[in-house]
């Protein structure tokens, strides 16, 4: 996998301002790919760090009014530097604050990939859905063609996590398949994937290829891990 070589090779940080639930996983996993994580959240530091990253993680998983604000400045930096931004939309729909939150720093700041649920995908896009903390519970309508719209709209790359990974910046589509049902049982995997594709977006400036390598990889890991598991 020539990316998977790239990043071992360049070392790219990867800035997150993350879930406070995950951190630590998601700074192994990103270690374990090769690249190099930090978890900066301070309002007062966010941007200095952005400075030296390659790539900027967002999620909202445990998010306050103070984390939002460093997202800001941090995404801000971010695109003032030209170096991708990958927005994770944790609970999105599940509570006004999240969704909002969500629709500020998309207004507010260019964001390179948009990564959730598709209950979570579908609520911002203005879907009947239902999320029900951070999970996915339904959502009406194509979800396929959802995203799409949504990535047209908002300039972005949209990845939608789930049984079939669905990415697509609203021209091209691509649909991974590669993972296990057991991933879903692991508290974090999402977060994790999120990490897995700001490196990726670090090395590889096409998203929807760089997400779509990104998932595959991450995907046959937790296929290996299940068997694994299963003696």
């Amino acid at each position: 996998m020539p990316m998977l070589k790239k990043i071992r090779e360049t070392k790219p940080l990867i800035h997150h301002i993350t879930n406070w639930v995950t951190i630590y996983d998601c700074a192994q996993v990103v270690r374990a790919i090769g690249a190099l994580p930090v978890m900066a959240h301070a309002r007062e530091e966010v941007a200095d760090m952005v400075k030296i990253a390659s790539a900027l993680v967002l999620n909202i998983g445990t998010l306050t009014t103070e984390l939002i604000d460093a997202m800001l400045i941090a995404g801000t930096a971010a695109n003032e530097k030209n170096i991708p931004i990958v927005l994770d939309i944790v609970g999105c729909g599940a509570t006004p604050m999240r969704t909002e939150a969500c629709k500020k720093l998309l207004h507010e700041t260019n964001i390179s990939i948009l990564k959730g649920n598709s209950a979570e995908i579908g609520s911002l896009a203005g879907a009947e859905a239902e999320v029900r903390g951070v999970e996915a519970i339904s959502v009406s309508g194509n979800i396929q063609e959802i995203a799409k719209i949504l990535a047209k709209q908002e300039k972005c790359t949209v990845v939608i996590t789930g049984k079939k990974d669905i990415i697509t910046n609203g021209e091209r589509t691509e649909i991974c398949t590669f993972g296990s049902p057991k991933m879903g049982e692991v508290v974090g995997t999402g977060c994790m994937c999120a990490s897995v594709l700001g490196c990726f977006a670090a090395v590889e400036s096409n998203y929807v290829i760089s997400s779509l390598q990104a998932l595959s990889l991450f995907g046959k890991a937790g296929e290996y891990a299940s068997d694994v598991s299963n003696g």
